[in-house]
């Protein structure tokens, strides 16, 4: 198909232009070494989609979504928040438990470098390709959060003709979850300190509140503040601080949480704070969690979008794997096994984080089983982790990717772990050369594994059509038979070091004396045989980000832990990982803006 042709047929499912400034089409352009790579993220302004010009004729009419995004589902079901997105209602969500399953594909990657592994982009492009080779699938994808919106990504809604649409409006503000997931914290903090203001009936330790407050953007002053300054009217002076709002229990909670009355009752749970003879204070004792469950009523239910080529698509929360447990809410996934027969999901990160979460957490809660893996990979970030330099990655080095392949099979192994099956689908670059791609091929080849070239940033769900049969095949195979990596019941400092030395390939964990104390008296309180949630950096399968490739026989150190009663986990905090990230010296923010026209630029 002609890049004219192209155009037109995006355009008539409600598509965009994709205007490259250097005036040649990615499929076509010839490989320069010297020119600008159209699928490199290092330069975004250069090859982003510029706006968003959704046709008419994909659009909310008679409350019901018309177009290829159709899913059968009546007016009276559906939600419209403007013309192109929409939320599903709870009762229709009932209404379709006896339907049987569709195939669930969990996306997962590489540990992620500055090169670029385009995880999301696959996830989409798959999708459309399971759909290309007329095979009925759909997506669920987690909302983007505006501190890295705003701070290193510059947006999450996939890329190139791989995207997510309206772009602009599911990187800011969508249809409000995250605002309702903040203020529903945040209410709870209000009514924290307002109880101890009011008299402490419940006998608050103001030394001992374990709730924080939570913001929706990188804000390194506030991780640690003193609250309450200012005299009597404004309460007692303590240490408190705020997490970013993807940290937040609350977004765990939403995730999670099967109804609307499951996430009130696990609100209720949530412990904000201990009393001066360390008793558990919970949200219900300050009687929040109805209030909150106000607040996130609308929002629990999940978010409707699609592809540039009509894929639906679900929308719907949002926790970062690095410091949660970073997968799409139970609601969205589960409602679109029932809608679909192939249903992409994507895990946050690396398959060390967001992978091992999704399955020891989401999937152990759950009952959700994988029936097929892909790990996202590009050539680029495979040399990076063979130790090429950012600035030096056009040029071909077979004997960093060599190296840098140590990392691409220690996932492997991981989701083998599993007793998962994986397929390796290596996002293609234009500077790529044969002998890379033969080289990966042949390393996959070794390992049993398939790897398939995937372009569907140039070409949308084309470009990924041979990775989408790939998938199909491994899913009829039925190789995949899960298996969780530690049983419930293992106590807690154990289950942080299974995760360490099985999948981080640790030698040891470090948890200081008050910490383990802490594990105890979590044990003791009947938390024992939740699941752990590593919070660690994502960089690495250590603690130091600059640790690329496969590391074996470092030590995980633990810094604190947390306690998420009501999400039903626990947080063990490791190495120097923030809750509350920071913006970098040239944050996104700066190339963000509104032109003469009315139209947002900047989000890519």
């Amino acid at each position: 198909m002609s890049d004219l042709n192209r155009r037109q047929a995006l355009s008539a499912i409600g598509g965009a232009a994709l205007l490259a400034s250097c005036g040649q089409t990615p499929k076509e352009a010839p490989v320069d070494p010297d020119a600008h790579d159209l699928h490199s993220y290092s330069q975004p302004e250069k090859v982003r989609v510029q706006s968003i010009a959704l046709d008419l004729t994909v659009r909310f009419d008679a409350r019901t979504l018309v177009g290829s995004a159709t899913l059968g589902i009546a007016p009276e079901n559906l939600e419209p928040y403007g013309h192109y997105k929409a939320k599903v209602s709870m009762d229709y969500i009932k209404s379709l438990q006896s339907r049987p399953n569709g195939k669930l594909i969990l996306v997962s990657a590489i540990s992620p470098t500055p090169a670029g592994e385009g995880k999301t982009t696959t996830t989409v492009g798959l999708t459309d390709a399971l759909n290309h080779i007329g095979k009925k699938a759909m997506l669920c994808l987690r909302e983007p959060s505006l501190g890295p919106s705003f701070g290193m990504k510059g947006g999450a809604a996939g890329g190139g003709y791989a995207q997510v649409v309206p772009m602009e409006d599911i990187n800011l503000h969508f249809t409000g979850d995250f605002h309702a997931i903040g203020t529903a914290h945040n209410l709870l903090s209000a009514l924290i300190d307002n109880h101890i203001y009011w008299g402490n009936a419940l006998g608050i330790d103001g030394r001992r509140v374990a709730w924080r407050r939570a913001l929706d953007m990188n804000d390194r002053s506030l991780r640690q503040i003193v609250s309450s300054l200012g005299g009597v009217a404004n309460g007692f002076p303590r240490e408190d601080g705020f997490d970013i709002t993807v940290a937040s229990e609350v977004m765990a909670i939403f995730c999670l949480a099967k109804d609307l009355d499951d996430l009130k009752t696990r609100l209720g749970n949530i412990i904000v704070a201990y009393t001066r003879d360390r008793k558990p204070v919970r949200a219900r004792d300050l009687k929040a969690h109805g209030p909150m469950t106000v607040l996130l009523k609308d929002a629990l239910s999940p978010n409707l979008v699609q592809t540039l080529e009509g894929t639906p698509a679900f929308i719907h929360g949002g926790p970062f794997a690095n410091i949660a447990h970073g997968c799409n809410s139970v609601l969205a996934t589960t409602t679109a096994l029932k809608l679909a027969d192939y249903v992409v999901t994507e895990a946050g990160f690396g398959a060390d984080l967001g992978g091992e979460k999704f399955i020891d957490i989401k999937c152990r809660k759950t009952g959700l089983t994988p029936d097929a893996v892909v790990l996202v990979a590009t050539i680029r970030a495979l040399k990076m982790h063979g130790g090429v330099k950012k600035e030096d990655l056009k040029s071909e080095n077979l004997k960093a990717l060599a190296e840098g392949m140590s990392n691409l099979k220690r996932h492997v192994e991981n989701v083998r772990k599993f007793g998962l099956e994986p397929v390796i689908s290596i996002n293609r670059f234009s500077a790529d050369t044969d002998a890379e791609i033969a080289l990966v091929k042949s390393e996959c080849a070794k390992l049993g594994v398939e790897a398939v070239m995937a372009d569907h940033w140039a070409e949308g769900g084309k470009g990924a059509a041979d990775a989408a049969r790939a998938v199909v095949k491994v899913i009829e195979q039925g190789k995949s038979k899960l298996k969780l990596l530690y049983p419930d019941d293992m106590p807690l400092a154990d289950k942080i070091g299974t995760i360490a030395k099985e999948i981080y390939r640790a030698s040891g964990v470090t948890i200081p004396k008050p910490v383990r104390d802490q594990l105890a008296s979590f044990e003791a309180m009947g938390y024992g045989k939740v699941p752990v949630c590593i919070a660690k950096t994502q960089y690495s399968f250590s603690t130091n980000p600059d640790l690329k490739g496969a590391p074996e026989n470092h030590t995980i150190a633990v810094r604190e832990v947390r306690l998420s009663a009501g999400a039903e986990f626990v947080v063990a905090i490791c190495g120097e990982i923030m809750t509350m990230p920071g913006l970098p010296k040239v944050p996104a923010a700066d190339s963000i803006d509104v032109d003469a026209q009315g139209r947002i630029v900047g989000l890519f």
